[in-house]
């Protein structure tokens, strides 16, 4: 499986699959589902149960992932927003490290700060 890559420049490729294992909560960012999928592509998945969509992403500082909590379908039911309406976003990884590479493919990707 490959993700995204983020390199020292902010660029966003296709690179091999490292695994998110061992990531926790770092940060989070106010970002539209639609200015994710156009930076980083489809999520990488889901767990189905707190979480509707994942991206996995490695950065130069490590695996980084972004994904929604508890605010779904998934986990709320019909009470929950769809993917398309969330905007509160986690971003996980080993260390706080990985959140200005995160914000950095965003606002190139998008043209805006984030």
């Amino acid at each position: 499986m490959k993700i995204k890559t983020i390199d020292r420049d902010g660029n966003v490729t296709n690179q091999k699959y490292y695994p998110a294992d061992g990531t926790s909560f770092q940060g989070e960012i106010d970002v539209s589902y639609a200015e994710l999928v156009n930076t980083f592509g489809e999520p990488t998945g889901n767990d189905g149960y707190k979480i509707d969509a994942e991206w996995d992403i490695n950065t130069p500082d490590g695996i980084a992932t972004i994904y929604n909590y508890k605010t779904g379908k998934n986990y709320l039911g019909k009470e929950g927003l769809s993917i398309k309406e969330i905007r509160d976003w986690h971003i996980g990884g080993k260390t706080k490290d990985v959140i200005p590479w995160i914000l950095l493919a965003l606002e190139i990707s998008i043209g805006r700060k984030i």
